[in-house]
């Protein structure tokens, strides 16, 4: 009887100290980004058994997102890694090349190399993501110059800390955080994905075009390159959806976040010059932020024909809206005339936090 009462009060310390650590957090996950910090060097052993450098082999050049863990413990530990993996699973390939997650143990003499691949298994948690032991005097002054603390491995915090040096980030998120929250601050303080935009410039054609104020801008560039854009297409003689379709995208503007570019595309750039684009945006009052965009007919319809907005018959083109992020590479289709609220509301939802 007095084991299973030492037992419980045990569980219980545990949970009220859970319960400490997350109302610290809140205030750590709601504080921007920390001020600069120099990132520690420490020479470490991975689960393979390698010799690593904590800054120089793996940190330097990326975005690190580190916990520290230890193999024994049964509670933080073992949710926290599962969360990880989920968010390792979000970011895909991007993982190992410009996103690297460690895990470090706060137990070295027990976690030896072996033992931290075996732990890592049980979650299967895949490449680029790097478990590791060391001489316990390297491991504690390295906890310490990251501020996670040593000392009794059972009172740890499960504290995450994304850092990135190029941009002097150095994000602490509480214990226990979601893998939203995780991975929304990953992105961000990553940024753009490198091999995705790069993807994005060869897909998307950066052809030259021109605004209704008569200014030439480059598509991928100028346009859409690094943005959350809403693009539609029309043409300004149009006897049907064009004008109904743009005056409803006029009371979905003002409903939108600054940072999201509206584009209408005209599928008649013969007719639609860009003197023609700006009497016809004036009808609806259109306000800055929003493109009205001509060109040659050959540009235009290399853009439209990749974004899938027209064909031969300028009569028979879209009355789709299209959304995207394109750093993020999430895009939506929404029916023009839907409500601007709703219009509004599934365009919100691809912006990245702030």
């Amino acid at each position: 009887m007095k084991r299973e009462i030492k037992n419980l009060q045990a569980v219980l310390t545990q949970i009220m100290r859970c319960i400490g650590y997350c109302a610290l957090g809140l205030f750590w996950a709601s504080s921007a980004l920390a001020a600069s910090r120099a990132i520690p060097e420490a020479q470490l052993i991975n689960q393979d058994g390698k010799n690593v450098a904590f800054y120089r082999d793996l940190v330097q050049g990326k975005t690190a997102v580190v916990n520290f863990i230890f193999t024994s413990c049964t509670m933080i530990c073992p949710t926290q890694t599962a969360t990880l993996r989920q968010v390792q699973r979000e970011l895909g390939t991007r993982v190992g090349r410009d996103v690297v997650f460690i895990s470090v143990s706060i137990d070295p003499n027990t976690d030896q190399p072996a033992r931290l691949k075996a732990f890592a298994q049980q979650f299967e948690a895949g490449p680029g993501w790097e478990f590791l032991t060391g001489n316990k005097a390297v491991v504690d002054k390295l906890l310490r110059s990251l501020n996670a603390g040593v000392g009794d491995i059972s009172n740890h915090s499960g504290l995450v800390l994304v850092i990135n040096e190029k941009k002097n980030a150095w994000q602490q998120l509480a214990s226990m955080p979601e893998a939203k929250l995780i991975l929304k601050t990953v992105e961000q303080v990553a940024g753009p994905d490198p091999a995705l935009q790069t993807a994005n410039g060869r897909y998307f054609p950066n052809l030259p075009l021109q605004t209704q104020d008569g200014k030439t801008v480059h598509f991928f560039d100028d346009v859409m390159k690094d943005k959350v854009v809403l693009i539609n297409f029309i043409f300004t003689t149009c006897p049907g959806i064009c004008s109904p379709m743009t005056a409803n995208l006029a009371r979905v503007q003002p409903l939108l976040d600054p940072r999201v570019q509206m584009v209408s595309i005209t599928v008649d750039p013969d007719t639609d010059t860009p003197r023609v684009l700006k009497d016809f945006a004036s009808k609806f009052q259109v306000r800055p932020g929003w493109l009205f965009l001509t060109g040659s007919s050959e540009n235009i319809a290399a853009v439209a024909k990749k974004l899938g907005g027209s064909g031969e018959d300028k009569d028979a083109h879209s009355g789709i809206l299209l959304a995207g992020n394109v750093q993020t590479g999430d895009w939506k289709k929404i029916y023009a005339t839907a409500k601007p609220e709703d219009i509004a509301l599934a365009v919100g939802k691809l912006l990245p936090a702030r």
